[in-house]
């Protein structure tokens, strides 16, 4: 492996300098009956948003921080809505379908019921069977319910007449279409958009045109296979590429389509494919599968609902590592501006932010790749030097050294020589060490172990620190083997 890479990477980002540990979660909106399985952010025309949570058969309004209120929308069979932003020349909506209930939509001031006699309504089909909703050149399109047909609304309208566009014989390999998603070529919106159509099995098939009335503004483009998808909201637009949660791994568009499954290594999550592939295999029939981009902190999250809570496998975009988060229970995700949010048992929280998961401990562990200093001699370890910084003397560190692949547990507590901090109008001004500040750490700690490789193994947990490891040395003697 790498010297760049790691065994295990939890709770701490692999960031271009550093390894850095992840940022904590507080509580926003409390007192919800249940898990929550949705969150919907509505963009409104002044700018601002509102956000709302699908729990217990019922919609909230969870915009403010605090306990909520009572429900906005109840009755459903189930609240595992997909959602989408629509904008009119009538103004900005927000539709929520979940393929058992008619759909909800909401302008910013009221609900509507959309049915056939609604106001707006549509016609022409059964909307409660309307599971998938998506935008494209204009048009609202639907996914029905457990079939290969879409159904399509006129352009810039809210309702009207739906016209249904059979898909079934392009997927030789059966199941139905678990969702659709616009995939722009060009990061813009126009004519070299993408219609993409999903199934169960793993079929894509690609779209061209305005107009599915006229054969001169339609065309198919393809039909391609990947891994089987996962979950209802296995795409996720990336700025002018999709991304497809499949069995193969977080697949872009762009580069699925080419490879057709000839190699697997087109997929972003190539790197950790081996966990992926064990998590797709053990909990991919769990509810609470999709990909989250979160631009500010330059992150790409994979929630990953295991047995009994979730984890998240998290890219940091701007060099393409991975690690792994837990300690978040996060059943979704959403952006509500520059916010992270995620839903869970009886709670909104809003992620990264603060030191501690709503008081409790952020635990963290990271093992480094096995390296053969020196070559593939046998060698005595005796001194390892870890190069952190944090703003807590005290954290708790337990610090080991792993030899030839083991992956054990470090026991090790590592000793730091003591910080004096500065003393206000007594220190010496620009050189005083501030106390509150990220003090380097860099006191050499004393390792035993004779083996070939080795790796630097840390863990531990802190409810209000910062941590960042910079690099580390070690000393060794050479014995005598294969150079």
């Amino acid at each position: 492996m790498s010297p760049k890479d790691a065994v295990i990477m939890d709770n701490m980002i692999p960031m271009t300098t550093q390894v850095v540990l992840r940022s904590g979660s507080a509580d926003y909106a409390t007192g919800l009956p249940g898990v929550v399985e949705t969150l919907a952010v509505y963009s409104k025309a002044d700018g601002s948003n509102q956000m709302f949570a699908g729990c217990a058969g019922s919609i909230y309004d969870v915009t403010s921080a605090g306990a909520v209120g009572a429900p906005v929308q109840t009755g459903f069979s189930n609240t595992k809505f997909q959602t989408a932003n629509y904008a009119t020349t009538g103004g900005k909506f927000l539709w929520m379908v979940n393929g058992a209930d008619s759909p909800r939509l909401w302008d910013g001031s009221a609900w509507v019921t959309v049915t056939g006699a609604s106001v707006p309504a549509i016609t022409g089909v059964t909307t409660s069977t309307l599971i998938s909703v998506n935008v494209f050149q204009r048009r609202l399109w639907f996914v029905e319910r457990d079939s290969f047909r879409v159904w399509y609304l006129p352009v810039d309208s809210n309702g009207g007449p739906a016209a249904s566009y059979d898909l079934a014989p392009l997927f030789s390999m059966g199941g139905y279409l678990m969702a659709m998603g616009t995939w722009t070529i060009d990061s813009g919106s126009g004519m070299d958009d993408h219609a993409v159509f999903i199934s169960s099995e793993g079929q894509i098939a690609v779209y061209q045109g305005t107009d599915p009335t006229d054969p001169t503004k339609w065309a198919l483009k393809g039909v391609y296979t990947v891994g089987q998808p996962v979950g209802r909201r296995c795409i996720t637009q990336y700025a002018s590429d999709l991304l497809i949660i499949s069995k193969d791994g977080l697949l872009p568009m762009s580069k699925a389509l080419a490879s057709s499954r000839v190699t697997t290594n087109v997929s972003i999550t190539d790197k950790i494919q081996s966990a992926v592939t064990q998590a797709t295999s053990i909990y991919g029939t769990n509810f609470g599968w999709e990909t989250q981009i979160y631009p500010d902190e330059n992150l790409l999250i994979i929630n990953v609902p295991i047995t009994g809570g979730a984890q998240q496998f998290v890219m940091f975009t701007i060099n393409d590592s991975w690690c792994r988060f837990t300690g978040w229970d996060a059943s979704t995700f959403t952006r509500m501006g520059t916010n992270l949010f995620f839903g869970t048992n009886g709670k909104v929280v809003q992620a990264w932010t603060g030191t501690s998961d709503s008081g409790a401990d952020i635990n963290f562990e990271a093992l480094t790749s096995f390296q053969y200093h020196g070559g593939m001699n046998l060698k005595r370890y005796t001194m390892a030097r870890p190069i952190v910084s944090t703003d807590n003397p005290a954290i708790g560190i337990l610090l080991g050294l792993n030899l030839d692949f083991d992956q054990t547990a470090p026991t090790g507590v590592p000793s730091f020589a003591p910080v004096n901090t500065a003393v206000w109008d007594v220190s010496t001004w620009d050189s005083g060490v501030w106390a509150g500040d990220l003090t380097i750490r860099k006191d050499w700690q004393t390792v035993g172990g004779v083996g070939y490789c080795a790796a630097l193994h840390i863990k531990g947990s802190t409810p209000s620190s910062q941590l960042r490891w910079q690099s580390t040395d070690y000393v060794y003697e050479l014995g005598r083997g294969f150079v």
